[in-house]
């Protein structure tokens, strides 16, 4: 006798046997696909698998710099999948300055060195003022410390003395 789970359907076999419906595959969400679309053009990326992990990597680095309703605006106005990456994050002990953020996203990728990781956290944090909106970009950057707008394709205002 098989026993068969309430949440998924009975799948007739050949010779009358029943089992479990495979699991579905959820669709990839076309707004993460041009996310890490863009991301890959921005850093001019090989590969979309390589786009993809710098963009989830990033993201995840930053969601943990990222605290309040700025970083519940960020998770809101992000595609599904790149949201999940950012909110799952613990928030950080201590803000990182732009220079050791960008470290830790080198620690974070095999290989990386300060300039490469750079180069990877601006190809992502680039493409997020269009899809995001400058106001919440300024809002994060008010709440990092300074060294982040560049990252973000910004230039760094310094107030006059």
């Amino acid at each position: 006798m098989t026993t068969l789970t309430p949440q998924k359907p009975a799948v007739p076999q050949p010779g009358g046997d029943i089992t479990p419906a495979p699991e579905p595959r959820p669709a990839q969400d076309p707004a993460w696909r041009e996310l890490v679309d863009a991301v890959r053009q921005a850093g001019q990326y090989p590969t979309r698998s390589e786009a993809e992990s710098v963009t989830r990597i990033v993201l995840s680095a930053l969601g943990g710099h990222v605290v309040g309703d700025e970083r519940v605006d960020l998770a809101r106005a992000l595609p599904e999948e790149a949201a999940r990456v950012v909110a799952s994050q613990i928030p950080a002990t201590r803000p990182l300055t732009a220079a050791e953020f960008v470290d830790s996203v080198a620690a974070r990728i095999e290989g990386a060195t300060p300039a490469t990781a750079r180069w990877d956290v601006s190809s992502v944090l680039s493409v997020l003022p269009p899809l995001v909106g400058d106001e919440l970009v300024t809002r994060i950057l008010n709440q990092l410390p300074p060294g982040y707008a560049l990252l973000f394709g910004r230039a760094e205002l310094t107030p006059a003395a």
